[in-house]
């Protein structure tokens, strides 16, 4: 099967991912190449995924001013974005695709869409309106979304969504050796919950661990005496969640799936987190 994936050419897909959605959109496309499909990926340029091909638009010059800031002001139209969307489809145009698995959270890509055998995969809840206008014009067989409460909350804002497709987590062997320190990972910005997270393990005396990078510019934390990887590489990262004693998500938003979460977990790692969004569904207790 001719299968293509889109993803939000707002910012590029590499091996130590921005968020939960482009490590999902990797693990999917690779995957499904691994069981035979030819699998064309569309992203950004600078993107960098093994074992699938891969079909770039340049970077858009207005992909920073297009990032979605949960809590945040809308982002502002942004054309080029827009028209790297319009090339990404003339391209699936011309291979002429079984089908395509659509995952840019970005208003043009639904109607750019419109017509073609597409699922579209909502990662984020109803808070950008343009997104939230387009959906509404989407019939619901051809929506999905990544857990109940995310499925519950395009209902509330007018949008019936046909499927819950939960983010798969790969298997990867991890020894659990931990040590008297919590890890903090994800995307730095204010709807995670850091401070929250960084005074619950200090709380207890725990070393604090943060593995991230910055998302929100305008987002000021206080990470002094913490120690700060950077962001990682996945598997890297596995690594480190299996030598932490405790992976805190103090999320301050109704997380949609929470990635971070069920990575913690397959590496052995318990997870601490508030019960807001996806979050009883994906930590077990």
């Amino acid at each position: 099967m001719r299968i293509a994936v889109v993803a939000s050419p707002v910012t590029p897909l590499r091996p130590a991912q921005l968020g939960g959605a482009q490590a999902f959109i990797c693990d999917l496309a690779a995957g499904l190449a691994v069981r035979g499909h030819e699998v064309t990926l569309h992203c950004t340029e600078g993107s960098e995924v093994a074992g699938v091909k891969l079909v770039t638009v340049p970077a858009p010059l207005d992909a920073t001013a297009a990032l979605v800031m949960p809590g945040g002001a809308p982002p502002p139209p942004a054309p080029g974005v827009a028209a790297a969307l319009g090339a990404m489809f003339d391209a699936i145009a011309a291979e002429r695709a079984d089908v395509v698995s659509q995952h840019a959270f970005d208003a043009p890509a639904f109607d750019l869409a419109r017509g073609l055998p597409v699922l579209h995969t909502l990662h984020l809840p109803p808070i950008v309106d343009a997104v939230l206008a387009a959906a509404r014009q989407v019939p619901a067989s051809q929506l999905a979304t990544v857990s109940r409460s995310c499925l519950e909350s395009w209902r509330a804002a007018g949008v019936e969504v046909g499927k819950v497709l939960a983010n798969g987590i790969e298997d990867v062997p991890v020894k659990f050796s931990p040590v008297r320190a919590a890890l903090i990972a994800g995307r730095i910005s204010p709807e995670k919950g850091i401070e929250h997270a960084i005074e619950a393990a200090r709380a207890v005396g725990l070393e604090v661990r943060i593995a991230g990078a910055h998302y929100d510019p305008a987002y000021e934390v206080d990470l002094g005496g913490t120690i700060q990887f950077g962001s990682l590489p996945r598997e890297e990262l596995r690594q480190l969640m299996g030598q932490s004693a405790v992976t805190i998500c103090a999320v301050r938003w109704e997380e949609p799936f929470g990635m971070v979460a069920a990575e913690a977990q397959m590496a052995g790692c318990p997870v601490a987190a508030y019960r807001r969004g996806a979050m009883p569904e994906v930590v077990e207790e």
